[in-house]
């Protein structure tokens, strides 16, 4: 019986591609930054680096852990302080990248028929940010924080994406067996071939699907608007 619908969040939930926020992204956060001193090349590269860390996290871990880490070892553990000042930037400044991403009318209406069927809702988004940034990007597309049931971000997790763990981490938090959710992504490689690996039948969605040419297991696209026939049809 399913219980829960997980989703991702960027080129699914909301229409945002990767190459457009990382240059939208790096471009806030260093004119947030470089009045206090940092510098541009540098931050980006320890940004970077961090999120190469993060998505190798081993589990031992938090991935926000993981990341400070990193970046105390770049600039010193004084740093740390300045942990302030990115939450500021993720609560603030960080809302502007909604002008690279589309709209996604659809999304309200699926998050509704959803909560009229009873499921439980999970935001499955690679969790390299912390919540702020999660709850900003929902924000994109009208959704609110309180509407989700568990939303991935590098303050609760430990495993990133492609890694299975990031969806066995998931179903452990929320009580849930593969077989009781359904996932629905764009990425082959990041949400369908790790999602499926522990059980979770996953679903590619939207206009931007990103296909693993090594991935001999094709999976079968659908349109957003197709969401809501799949979540009745596997809810009867």
């Amino acid at each position: 019986m399913i219980k829960a619908i997980m989703f991702d969040l960027d080129g699914t939930l909301v229409p945002l591609k990767d190459d457009e926020f990382i240059k939208a992204y790096f471009s806030l956060l260093c004119k947030k930054l470089m009045p206090v001193g940092y510098d541009k090349d540098l931050l980006i590269k320890t940004v970077m680096e961090g999120d190469k860390l993060m998505r190798l996290n081993d589990g031992k871990q938090t991935n926000e852990v993981v990341f400070w880490n990193h970046f105390a070892e770049v600039y010193g553990d004084e740093k740390r302080a300045d942990e302030r000042i990115f939450h500021e930037f993720y609560l603030n400044e960080f809302k502007q990248i909604q002008v690279v991403a589309g709209q996604n009318d659809k999304a309200r209406e699926v998050i509704d028929f959803c909560k009229s069927k009873g499921l439980k809702l999970i935001v499955a988004t690679s969790p390299v940010f912390p919540v702020e940034a999660m709850v900003a990007r929902l924000g994109f597309v009208g959704l609110k924080e309180d509407e989700f049931d568990y939303i991935t971000s590098y303050e609760t997790c430990s495993y990133s994406k492609p890694n299975p763990k990031f969806f066995e981490e998931i179903l452990a938090k929320n009580g849930l067996s593969a077989d009781e959710v359904l996932y629905f992504g764009n990425s082959e490689k990041d949400d369908g071939i790790p999602a499926t690996a522990v059980g979770i039948k996953s679903f590619m969605v939207g206009n931007q699907i990103i296909v693993d040419e090594n991935n001999p297991n094709k999976f079968k696209h659908y349109d957003f608007d197709e969401i809501i026939d799949i979540i009745d049809e596997n809810t009867k």
